[in-house]
C-alpha cells in the first residue's frame, strides 16, 4: 500500500559508523525532532526526512547523542502519525524509504544515533488488517486481531463497557457490517480511526517482532515505544465503574493500562535487540502511577529507559524537585536501570510557558503566563536536569528558549483532542508549531513554502541564526552546558547525589568534585562559593568565598 521502492535499502551497520562508547544510553542527551515542524526541503509546508537530515550538523554541533524522530510512517495522520497505516513504508509527506536510510547514514557518519517511534498500542483503521476485519464481518479470524465485541443493550445499541478514549467520548465506535446492519463496536483508547490491537492473538507479536527486525536491519539505534504501557488488557475488559477517566490516569493501574501482561512482551523482544551489535535500546512512553511501577519496564530483561513524567510534571519547588529526584534514583537502582529526566515532548505545553504561569494548571494550558519569567526559571531548569545522573531528553527548540504559541486561531488547529473537546485540553498544536531557523523568511528558515501551523510574528529573534554567538543566549547556554556535561566525569551517568545544607527554596548536591545549587525561589540568596563556577543560567556575584545567587537561576562549579 506504500508509494515506495520495491526494495528496502541494503542495511547499514551502526556499529561502524558511530562513535564507539560503552552503555552510551546511561548518560545520553537525547533530542526528539518532530518531523513535520523542524525542517521542510521541498517547500510544501511541511516537515520531512530530508529536512531533517539537513539539520544533522546542527545537532551534533548542539552536542547531543542521538535523535528521536517521532513518526513519519505512511498514515492518514489522523493523529500526526500515530495511526500507521504500514510500519514498513515511509509517509509520502515525509519523502521515502531511502530518504530514511540516507539520514540513518549521514547520522552515523556524524555520530549521530537515530531511535524512532513504534506504535504497538493501536494500527490506523487503514491498516490491511482492520480493513478486512471491517469487510469479513463478525467471527472472521481477522476481528481477532484487534477487540471486536457485541453491543449491550436491547439491539447491541450500547458499548459493550464503560471505558472512555484519552481523546474523549466512549473508547468504543460501532460498525456497519458488511450487509449495511449496526454491528459489532471495536475498541481505540485513542481516536476512532486508532483500533487497538488485540495482543492475546498470536498473529500481532509475531508482526511487531517482524517489523523490529526490518528497522533494526535498516541501521536504526533505537526505539522510542508509543503507549507502552497500553498494550495488553484486563482479562474480559471489566467497566471501569468511573465516568471521569482522565482525572484517574497516572494514579491507578487501569484495566486498560499498565497490566503486567506487557512485561512478557518486552522480554521477548529484548531478546531481538540483543541479537543486534551497537548497544541499540528501547525506551518506553509508559504513564504509570508511581516511579516505582514504572522500574518494572527497565528491568535487566526488558527496555533499557522509560520516561519520567512524574519530574515532567514537577513544579519549579524546590521540596518537590528534591522528592521527586529521590524517588526517582531510589526506584531505578534497584533494577540497575538509567534515571530519565524530560522537560518538555510534543504531547505537552513547552517548560517555558508552563513555568511562566502559576503552579497547578497542568502540562497543557493556553496561557502565556510571564515571558520573561518563564524564560528565566526554564534556563534554570534545564541545568538542573542536566546535572541528574543519568539520560536528559531535549525537545526540539527548547534549546532556543521557545514558549508555547497559545494564541492559534481555532481554525488553524489540527490536534484530534481539540475536536474532541471531552478529552484532552487539545492544545499541544501550540508547543508543534515549525520552529526558527532564520531572522527573516516565509517561515523563518523552516521552509520556503510557509508553514503547517502558523509562526508567530518575532519568531525570527529566536531563531537560530539570531542566537548563535550571541553571549548569554539560551542557545549558547545549551551548547555550553553540553559541552560540560560530556567533559565533566561527574556528570552523566551515575545512580545518586548528595545533597548539600542550602537555604529554604535552593537545590544543592554533590557529585564527586562538582556542585549544582538551583535557587528556585524568587529573591537572590546567598550560598558558599562551591569552587570554579563552570556554567550559570544567570548573572552571579562572588566575593570572599560566596556567592549571591538570583532568583530562578542555576550554578555549576567545580572543585578540580
Amino acid at each position: 500500500m506504500s508509494q515506495q521502492p520495491s526494495a528496502a535499502p541494503a542495511p547499514t551497520s551502526a556499529v561502524a559508523t558511530v562513535s564507539e562508547r560503552h552503555d552510551w544510553w546511561r548518560d545520553a542527551v537525547i533530542y526528539q525532532v518532530y518531523p513535520r515542524s523542524f525542517a521542510d526541503s521541498n517547500g510544501d509546508g511541511m516537515g520531512d526526512l530530508e529536512g531533517v537530515r539537513t539539520r544533522l550538523p546542527y545537532l551534533r554541533d548542539l552536542g547531543v547523542d542521538a535523535v528521536w524522530l517521532s513518526p513519519f510512517y505512511a498514515s492518514p495522520q489522523a493523529d500526526a502519525g500515530y495511526d500507521v497505516a504500514d510500519y514498513r513504508a515511509v509517509d509520502p509527506m515525509f519523502g521515502t524509504l531511502l530518504d530514511a536510510d540516507a539520514l540513518i547514514r549521514d547520522a552515523h557518519a556524524l555520530g549521530l544515533r537515530i531511535i524512532v517511534d513504534l506504535v504497538p498500542n493501536h494500527s490506523s483503521d487503514q491498516y490491511e488488517w482492520f480493513k478486512r476485519a471491517l469487510a469479513e464481518g463478525p467471527g472472521s479470524p481477522s476481528r481477532d486481531r484487534y477487540h471486536f465485541r457485541p453491543g449491550k443493550g436491547k439491539n447491541g445499541e450500547l458499548p459493550p463497557n464503560d471505558w472512555e478514549s484519552i481523546f474523549g467520548g466512549p473508547a468504543w465506535t460501532r460498525v456497519t457490517e458488511p450487509d449495511g446492519t449496526p454491528g459489532e463496536w471495536y475498541l481505540h483508547l485513542f481516536a476512532p480511526e486508532q483500533p487497538d490491537f488485540n495482543w492475546e492473538h498470536p498473529a500481532v507479536g509475531d508482526e511487531f517482532r517482524s517489523i523490529l527486525r526490518f528497522w533494526l536491519d535498516m541501521g536504526v539505534d533505537g526505539f522510542r515505544i508509543d503507549v507502552a504501557h497500553g498494550m495488553v488488557k484486563a482479562e474480559g475488559l471489566p467497566d471501569l465503574g468511573s465516568h471521569e477517566q482522565l482525572k484517574l490516569l497516572g494514579n491507578d493501574v487501569m484495566p486498560f493500562f499498565d497490566q503486567d501482561g506487557v512485561h512478557a512482551i518486552y522480554r521477548q523482544w529484548r531478546r531481538i535487540l540483543d541479537e543486534y551489535s551497537g548497544e541499540r535500546i528501547f525506551v518506553a512512553e509508559a504513564w504509570t502511577p508511581t516511579v516505582e511501577r514504572t522500574a518494572n519496564y527497565v528491568r535487566p530483561d526488558e527496555l533499557h529507559q522509560a520516561f519520567n513524567f512524574q519530574y515532567l510534571g514537577t513544579h519549579w519547588d524546590a521540596e518537590e524537585l528534591r522528592t521527586v529526584i529521590d524517588r526517582t534514583l531510589d526506584a531505578m537502582r534497584p533494577v540497575g536501570a538509567p534515571a530519565t529526566w524530560v522537560l518538555s515532548n510534543h504531547d505537552v505545553t513547552r517548560h517555558a510557558t508552563r513555568f511562566a504561569n502559576p503552579a497547578g494548571l497542568g502540562t497543557q494550558i493556553r496561557l502565556a503566563g510571564d515571558r520573561e519569567l518563564g524564560l528565566r526559571r526554564a534556563r534554570a531548569a534545564t541545568l538542573l536536569m542536566l546535572a541528574l545522573p543519568g539520560s536528559a531528553y531535549v525537545y526540539q527548540g527548547e534549546e532556543l528558549g521557545l514558549p508555547d504559541v497559545v494564541d492559534l486561531p481555532d481554525e488553524v488547529r489540527q490536534d484530534p483532542a481539540y475536536f474532541r473537546g471531552a478529552g484532552q485540553d487539545g492544545f499541544r498544536d501550540g508547543c508543534r508549531v515549525p520552529i526558527p531557523w532564520t531572522r527573516e523568511g516565509s517561515s523563518y528558515g523552516f521552509g520556503d513554502g510557509g508553514s503547517w501551523l502558523p509562526q508567530p510574528a518575532g519568531w525570527g529573534e529566536l531563531s537560530v541564526e539570531a542566537q548563535t554567538g550571541e553571549p548569554g543566549s539560551t542557545l549558547e547556554l545549551y551548547r555550553e552546558a553540553l559541552a560540560v556535561r560530556r567533559s565533566t566525569a561527574d556528570l552523566g551517568a551515575g545512580d545518586a547525589v548528595e545533597w548539600l545544607r542550602a537555604p529554604e527554596g535552593v537545590v544543592a548536591f554533590r557529585r564527586g568534585d562538582f556542585v549544582c545549587v538551583a535557587n528556585t525561589t524568587g529573591e537572590s540568596v546567598a550560598v558558599p562559593a562551591h569552587g570554579r563556577v563552570l556554567l550559570a543560567s544567570g548573572e552571579i556575584t562572588e566575593t570572599a568565598g560566596e556567592a549571591k545567587v538570583p532568583a530562578d537561576t542555576t550554578v555549576w562549579w567545580t572543585r578540580a
